[in-house]
Parts: structure tokens; C-alpha cells; sequence
């Protein structure tokens, strides 16, 4: 039973963390890109705006990538369910 319950609260806060990161996703995808024509300012010689869909986002993207690999390690880790070699 103590099992049972341990794999629950393990994917209750996969659920979380995965709600979380998809927010952040939703938020730099649409809300920033739509709300960056209004930036009219040049960066580097070009459109602020092209700046942030163009580098921002992936950097943003990777980032969520990076984090969710090193998270889910961790839980994996402290849930015993890791997959390391021996």
C-alpha cells in the first residue's frame, strides 16, 4: 500500500511540475511574442521584437528542457525508480 501512495504523490508532482513548465510555455509563446510588436525599439540593429521570438523563445525553451531532465532526475532518484547502469 505504502507503494501505492508513493507512486501517486511522484506523479502529483510530475502533474504540477508539468502544469508549471506548460504556463511558462504558453506565456513566452503567445503572451510575449503578441505583446512584443509593441517594442519598437532597435536591438543590434534590429526589431526588439525579432529578438524575442527569434532568440528568446528557444533560449526559453531549452531552459524548461534543462530543468525538467535535471527535476525529474531527482525524483527519480528519491523515488528509487531511477534508471542509472550498474
Amino acid at each position: 500500500m505504502e507503494s501505492s501512495e508513493s507512486r501517486r504523490h511522484y506523479w502529483r508532482k510530475n502533474l504540477a511540475v508539468i502544469a508549471v513548465l506548460m504556463l511558462i510555455w504558453f506565456v513566452v509563446t503567445f503572451v510575449v511574442g503578441y505583446y512584443a510588436r509593441e517594442l519598437s525599439f532597435n536591438f543590434f540593429g534590429w526589431p526588439f521584437s525579432y529578438w524575442v521570438g527569434a532568440q528568446g523563445a528557444p533560449v526559453v525553451y531549452c531552459l524548461i528542457i534543462g530543468f525538467y531532465a535535471w527535476y525529474m532526475h531527482r525524483q527519480d532518484v528519491g523515488h528509487d525508480v531511477d534508471e542509472d547502469e550498474e
